[in-house]
């Protein structure tokens, strides 16, 4: 999970979950093409999108402060990804 003042981004057993200033939205893994994540230009933020079945494209972006959270996030990510997703 990796979650700031506005932003929430949650990867579990159901899938992927996003909230973007008070607006939800969830994944189940069935519905999910792909996951993807980096770091935002700056390294200030985790930006996480996920390829829903029909090509569409939704993205969530966190905050990392301070910016070392985002390395604990990246491998919280891969662990995380590769339990529930081992093919991509």
């Amino acid at each position: 999970m990796a979650v700031d003042r506005h932003n929430s981004v949650v990867v579990d057993v159901s899938g992927v979950a996003f909230e973007d200033h008070g607006v939800s939205v969830d994944f189940p893994w069935p519905e999910i093409r792909s996951v993807h994540y980096k770091a935002s230009g700056n390294g200030k933020a985790l930006m996480v999108a996920v390829i829903h079945a029909d090509g569409t494209f939704f993205e969530c972006s966190v905050e990392a402060k301070p910016r070392e959270r985002l390395h604990q996030w990246f491998a919280h990510l891969a662990q995380v990804l590769g339990h529930y997703r081992p093919m991509g």
